[in-house]
């Protein structure tokens, strides 16, 4: 008798359970689980992008045109990041959330455009120890002022130019905002001071302004770098003193169409290597 009571309580037991968890399953009340991309707090890079248990996501910067440039070897250092379900958390607009396919017909997610991946040394939770690496992988962030990509300089005319803006192939780091789209300078604005742009913006859809407040910047260069000026009553970013302009004919992220108009040197890309501007 002694057992049977034994059993029916241990049946009791699994009964109640049961009917606690799916009690929990129904409660309004109840959290939902946590699914795809997370905003997380990092004591060194501040708002940082996890997928849904915390590890770290990063971008590249040779992922200029919003495919992803990482094969070979590559891929076991940076495995690609895919959620089915990257449905958007506090912080994460679901517009900037996209998916694309690569060559070998698996999946990644995307934010900004940017392919997400993990770093395979980010051992737990938290973790950033990829940012940097190469000067082309950066922690990724919802909070972006600028970023940097490493790709072919290709002027309106199809010309392949290197960095020294010599006929040639070779990858050139540059500016671009945080959704990739590349940001000038202009030789003849002086430092901190827009020379181009007419009072009533007549001229703004050849050489828009870049109008952003100073927000994260990668790594690799320096905050103190970059200010805010006011042009006729509207925000424009500078960095190192130069104002900060797309090129209208840019059509799409990464293109560099501009530094060949009307002539090369006029409208440069920018980067870490880039002078100070001249003072006014």
């Amino acid at each position: 008798m002694e057992t049977n009571y034994s059993n029916r309580w241990v049946m009791l037991a699994i009964v109640v359970t049961a009917l606690s968890i799916q009690g929990c399953k129904n409660d309004p009340d109840a959290p939902e689980p946590r699914k795809g991309i997370q905003v997380q707090n990092h004591a060194t890079f501040g708002q940082v992008l996890t997928d849904s248990v915390g590890m770290t996501l990063y971008v590249f910067a040779r992922d200029a045109n919003g495919t992803s440039a990482c094969a070979g070897n590559c891929v076991s250092l940076w495995p690609s990041y895919y959620s089915s379900n990257a449905a958007a958390s506090m912080g994460i607009d679901a517009e900037d959330i996209g998916t694309i396919t690569l060559a070998n017909g698996s999946k990644q997610t995307t934010y900004k455009g940017w392919p997400l991946y993990y770093y395979s040394n980010d051992q737990a939770s938290g973790a950033v120890e990829g940012d940097g690496v190469g000067g082309n992988w950066f922690v990724a962030k919802p909070d972006y002022s600028v970023l940097l990509v490493s790709n072919q300089l290709v002027g309106g005319d199809g010309t392949h130019y290197t960095a020294d803006l010599m006929p040639g192939e070779g990858q050139t780091q540059y500016l671009v905002d945080a959704y990739g789209r590349t940001l000038y300078g202009f030789v003849n604005d002086r430092y901190d001071t827009n020379k181009f742009t007419n009072p009533d913006f007549s001229n703004n859809g050849v050489w828009p302004i870049y109008e952003s407040a100073i927000q994260a910047v990668p790594s690799t260069l320096s905050a103190e770098d970059f200010a805010e000026i006011t042009v006729h009553g509207r925000m424009q970013l500078t960095y190192k003193g130069w104002p900060l302009y797309y090129f209208g004919q840019d059509a799409a992220r990464g293109e560099t169409k501009g530094i060949d108009f009307p002539a090369l040197g006029i409208w440069p890309v920018l980067n870490a290597d880039s002078p100070e501007a001249v003072a006014p």
